[in-house]
């Protein structure tokens, strides 16, 4: 199952099997792939119009692929393993980003599809009928509901066209091998799920029963989908099998973190009917499986096996097998820069999703990996020169107990960690601290800047006449600091602005139009300057290229008035200052 986060793959999937995986999930999103086997008997039960139909397919394993578009990666390895897929699409938000993501694989893939347009009883004023077949509940809609409907589903016709999809509701469908069919199902109430098992178990009867018989006699070939700790089991494996046999007693080989391993098979179980593998612990144990099937794989030495590695019944020659299986294990598709931060993950679907996530984002990975976070991953990041890559992003992996010390003494800020169970929400948060560090250095860059201002010194305002002389002055635009040189209007030297006060307290700066005190160092009122003067701030010549090429933009029109007196005043000396 594929499209958007949010548009109901799970609670669709939920619905058939009558559990409730979606409350479990880390931010209700789908984070690995499952598996659920469907019988074709429960399949004749939903949908009573197969009841005398002659079927020669045993049953659905649905693969319920990840929600989120970071997932692009686990979900074209899901599009690649499955013979056909249900593309899931809210019937009122239509086609978001991921959805168009979603489509692109099956293209790629070229995978048969159905589309499942999901949400019919938020409709306003849906009338819904419990688990009827959607042909039967849209005919008990009032006039209004159905023109919606309909609206509705010809945007989406008219939007997959353009996609180059031709497609249609599902009953007026004439040819399924050219025009896609549209499903209108509800989750929520179970309308229209008769219609879509009906779709997927006729179009893979009709049209896919040569390439979905298979030789059961091969050596077992699968995924693995996640590595867990089972009661009385110690560590197991998850597995799809897609293709082959495999029996207990059977020799595997599977990718572990420090290589190539094999063992044998000590035990296989199978989840029951109807049930997930991600979340069921009652399982029958059998002694021979065949594809296609999801199954949990009791053997030795299964410690730090990967997720997502490939997994296959050893006959004959080692070799080849392992040969081939390093070969796709090296296959990551992590595009490694110089410049980057460093990853790990649980799963190699995962960190090839992540990787896909950061690329996007045009951030850079240098490193990454399955397993846990260790202190040599923590002392490796502390070398990374660009401080906004001196992080690392932990996504559903463990932190190992001496790099949990490191980050646990509070003098420790060498390395910032992002972790967390949802993808995109670890890439944001760490988008988000990295633009904050970047806005916090550019302001301090900004305030170490000396900024353009001009001030006029006020008659009846001189206070003091020299060591320091200190006058009373209007600032007539810009920003007044502190520890600046003031110069005159021909750009000669004036003093050093030591003070500012305000009503008697003193300020470090002031904006156009107060009225304030200043105290200046080296100069003398009456020799370096006069009462009703108007003296610049003098600004360095670099500081002055930093607010032209980057700062001109953010500068109030006045300061930018005055920054271009200041600079035309030192053009007319030297055409090329500043420059």
């Amino acid at each position: 199952m594929l499209g958007h986060v949010d548009h109901g793959k799970t609670s669709l999937l939920d619905r058939i099997r009558g559990s409730s995986v979606v409350s479990s999930e880390d931010g209700s999103i789908t984070q690995h792939i499952g598996a659920t086997i469907v019988p074709i008997e429960a399949i004749r039960r939903m949908s009573g119009s197969m009841e005398k139909m002659p079927l020669n397919v045993p049953g659905l394993l649905f693969i319920d692929t990840p929600g989120h578009h970071a997932f692009t990666t686990l979900r074209a390895r899901g599009g690649a393993l499955a013979d056909m897929a249900i593309l899931v699409v809210d019937i009122s938000q239509g086609f978001q980003p991921q959805t168009l993501e979603a489509l692109q694989i099956l293209r790629n893939c070229r995978t048969p599809f159905v589309v499942a347009a999901t949400k019919i009883d938020r409709i306003h004023g849906w009338k819904p009928q419990k688990d009827q077949p959607f042909l039967a509940s849209f005919a008990r809609q009032n006039d209004r509901v159905r023109e919606v409907v309909e609206t509705k589903l010809y945007e989406m016709v008219a939007r997959l066209s353009e996609l180059g999809f031709s497609c249609e509701r599902f009953d007026r469908v004439s040819d399924f091998q050219r025009n896609l069919a549209i499903v209108p199902v509800s989750a929520h109430t179970g309308e229209g799920i008769a219609e879509l098992l009906m779709v997927m178990i006729g179009l893979a009867q009709r049209y896919m029963e040569e390439d979905l018989a298979l030789s059961v006699d091969g050596p077992g070939m699968g995924t693995v989908l996640e590595v867990k700790e089972e009661r009385g089991l110690g560590t197991t494996l998850d597995v799809i099998l897609y293709d082959g046999t495999i029996s207990v007693g059977d020799e595997i080989v599977f990718a572990r973190q420090d290589g190539i391993a094999q063992t044998r098979v000590r035990s296989l179980l199978k989840p029951r009917p109807m049930k997930e593998i991600l979340v069921e612990d009652r399982f029958e144990r059998v002694k021979t499986v065949t594809a296609a099937t999801g199954i949990k794989v009791s053997a030795p030495g299964l410690d730090g096996a990967i997720a997502g590695s490939p997994l296959q019944v050893l006959r004959g020659d080692p070799e080849p097998v392992r040969e081939r299986i390093r070969r796709e294990m090296e296959d990551i598709k992590v595009k490694i820069s110089p410049d980057g931060l460093i990853i790990k993950a649980d799963t190699i679907g995962a960190l090839e999703a992540l990787c896909n996530e950061l690329e996007a984002k045009e951030i850079g990975v240098m490193r990454a990996e399955v397993g846990p976070v260790s202190r040599h991953d923590m002392i490796e990041a502390e070398t990374i020169k660009n401080a906004y890559y001196r992080v690392l992003l932990a996504f559903n992996t463990p932190m190992l107990p001496d790099a949990a010390d490191m980050i646990r003494d509070p003098g420790y800020t060498q390395v910032k960690i992002f972790e967390g169970k949802v993808i995109y929400k670890i890439v944001e948060e760490y988008i988000a601290w990295k633009d904050e560090q970047k806005r916090k250095a550019e302001q301090k860059r900004f305030e170490q800047i000396i900024m353009p201002a001009k001030v006029r010194v006020l008659p009846h305002c001189v206070f003091r006449q020299s060591n320091p002389a200190v006058v009373g002055v209007r600032v007539l635009g810009g920003t007044l600091r502190t520890d600046v040189n003031l110069i005159q209007t021909d750009g000669r030297k004036v003093g050093h602005l030591k003070s500012m006060q305000l009503n008697q307290e003193n300020i470090r700066e002031a904006q156009a139009g107060a009225e304030i005190a200043i105290s200046v160092e080296g100069a003398s009122v009456g020799r370096q300057f006069s009462v009703e003067d108007d003296l610049f701030v003098d600004i360095p010549e670099r500081h002055v290229k930093v607010l032209e090429r980057e700062m001109l933009s953010h500068l109030p029109i006045s300061t930018r008035e005055i920054l271009g007196e200041f600079t035309g005043m030192k053009r007319r000396a030297d055409p090329f200052w500043g420059k």
